[in-house]
């Protein structure tokens, strides 16, 4: 039997957490043995069964030189009393010591998925550069690099991150088959104060720098003078939730932008809506965007990372610039302002080829990997 230890950061909401529990529950047990090692406090550990997951003390999101340092002798202590044969980490922090630890505690096979970077071009140079540094020194002992967009990859390739040999594409998957989901369009809307007339624009995400829900915001303040019927729905908690809540009704739009915090009900939430829209400086490549095109919706989005990967031009949706608020409120009014143009772009939403997103293609993708790594190192069970 492989053991297969997958070291992230924190279950807390969001795709790479999603993803490492589905993998993590639907492994093939005949051959995987899988378990999680993480922080404490997420919002998802109850998800995972106790005989599942091992928690990591010192490992937080908050950078804090003292617990990292601790964080990588506990993640070493653990990875040794485990012996897995296979780490496979998640998420920028741990994945950076989560691999110091695996290749301290002599694990034969190591790999990371890059779920989008942990560097940027908003931050300083120094920062950036460091995290660029530590991504290199990292992949010098990673036996494969895996990307959930061909963005990423060409970024990584462009900085010397690894050698591309042992670069793999892997998309972040959904359960396609939930999507369009079912639901009572009116009923739903009705739930959030919305009515069957309303033209519904939704995001879905982490309320964080990241995501930048502020411009979600002003676009709702741009876009809603002159178009009463407007609704901007922002699903999503997180650090930002409370001051953007509160930045809201001070603008006056407690009725025209919402803002939900974390919901289980997405997919009927998307189900119910018309247009969906994503302001993120950087991503990997958004699970959201995904299950917006596979539930027949038009988007607009910043062309950050792997958006550009599915969506394009005309054909199921507008990528803009990043960060250029104008042109993203400009072609927001376009879908606002002409139905036409929204159902031409829905349909070819609900036309986008997303067969390689499919979350169980996903896991026997990784299923895949394992044993070819092993193969090579010649450790095949």
């Amino acid at each position: 039997m492989v053991k297969v230890a997958h070291v992230i950061t924190r279950l807390d909401f969001g795709g790479a957490q999603a993803n490492t529990l589905h993998t993590v529950r639907t492994l093939d047990r005949s051959r995987f043995e899988p378990y999680i090692v993480c922080g404490h406090w997420g919002d998802l550990e109850h998800r995972v069964g106790d005989r599942n997951i091992v928690y990591a003390e010192n490992l937080v999101r908050e950078i804090s030189p003292l617990k990292d340092l601790r964080a990588v002798f506990e993640l070493r202590r653990i990875l040794r009393e485990r012996k897995p044969d296979i780490v496979h980490t998640h998420s920028s922090k741990a994945g950076i010591l989560g691999r110091v630890a695996a290749r301290a505690a002599g694990v034969p096979v190591i790999i990371h998925t890059f779920h989008g970077f942990g560097f940027h071009p908003r931050q300083g140079f120094l920062k950036r550069n460091l995290y660029i540094a530590l991504e290199k020194f990292c992949a010098r002992f990673s036996d494969s690099l895996v990307f959930v967009s061909e963005a990423n990859m060409a970024t990584a390739r462009e900085l010397g991150i690894g050698d591309p040999k042992k670069y793999a594409l892997i998309r972040s998957g959904i359960a396609l088959g939930a999507y369009p989901a079912r639901t009572d369009r009116e009923l739903k809307r009705a739930g959030l104060g919305l009515s069957a007339s309303d033209t519904v624009i939704i995001s879905i995400g982490n309320a964080k720098p990241q995501k930048n829900p502020g411009h979600f915001l002003e676009a709702a303040a741009r876009l809603s003078k002159d178009r009463p019927s407007a609704r901007f729905v922002f699903v999503g908690g997180g650090e930002e939730l409370e001051s953007l809540r509160s930045a809201a009704k001070e603008r006056g739009l407690e009725r025209s932008c919402l803002f939900t915090g974390w919901r289980e009900d997405t997919a009927e939430l998307l189900a119910a809506s018309d247009v969906f829209a994503l302001t993120s400086y950087w991503e990997g490549l958004p699970r959201a965007l995904v299950e917006a095109l596979r539930t027949g919706l038009p988007a607009v989005c910043y062309a950050t990372d792997g958006v550009t990967d599915i969506l394009k031009e005309g054909i199921n949706g507008f990528p803009v610039p990043q960060g250029d608020l104008d042109a993203f409120c400009a072609a927001l009014g376009r879908l606002l302002d002409d139905a036409g143009l929204r159902a031409r772009l829905a349909a070819g939403a609900a036309a986008t080829d997303l067969s390689d997103f499919d979350i169980d293609r996903m896991v026997r993708r990784q299923e895949g990997l394992y044993s070819s790594l092993l193969a090579a190192k010649g450790n095949e069970r």
